[in-house]
């Protein structure tokens, strides 16, 4: 086997009409996998990109940083390094282009999920985190009313044992 005649990329074939081993996909070919072009970062965050970045982070994120973004995932609980929280100071001031970079890139203990997360829905994600974060610090006061309403209704509902 180690001897048997093969073509290498580079080498000249007499076999072909270009006299070359290395041949030109057909006319109309259509690549398998579309490379990632970057996507710019959306303008807004709409209910259905933050719909999306919830469903995306549940899915990759949550192993490691937990529903809530605190770092308390279940791996976590069975020995990995705690990540940190999202809502340190340090990464509500960082740049949303950041928490992009370490999605695409990795970071630390972190690994980089650009093979596994298209860059659209790195964004998405980043809006969820960005949500979470304004989450954390909420204030009743800073809700509209009806959802004032809706929290208050929920607490009278806990006190008097309906979990519904």
């Amino acid at each position: 086997m180690v001897s048997q005649p093969k073509a290498k990329t580079w080498d000249s074939n007499p076999f072909f009409p270009e006299k070359q081993t290395m041949r030109l996909p057909p006319p109309g070919t259509v690549a398998r996998k579309s490379p990632d072009r970057p996507v710019p970062q959306p303008a807004a965050a709409s209910p259905e990109l933050l719909a999306r970045g919830q469903e995306r982070y549940d899915v990759f994120c949550t192993p490691c940083h937990g529903g809530a973004g605190h770092g308390d995932g279940l791996i976590v609980q069975r020995g990995y390094p705690r990540p940190p929280a999202f809502d340190d100071a340090r990464l509500r001031a960082a740049p949303a282009q950041h928490f992009y970079d370490v999605i695409s890139n990795g970071k630390g203990n972190m690994l980089p999920y650009a093979a596994q997360v298209p860059p659209a829905d790195r964004w998405a994600i980043v809006a969820y985190l960005r949500a979470l974060q304004l989450s954390q610090g909420a204030t009743l006061a800073s809700l509209p009313a009806e959802d004032q309403d809706a929290v208050a209704a929920a607490s009278r509902r806990t006190k008097a044992g309906d979990t519904r």
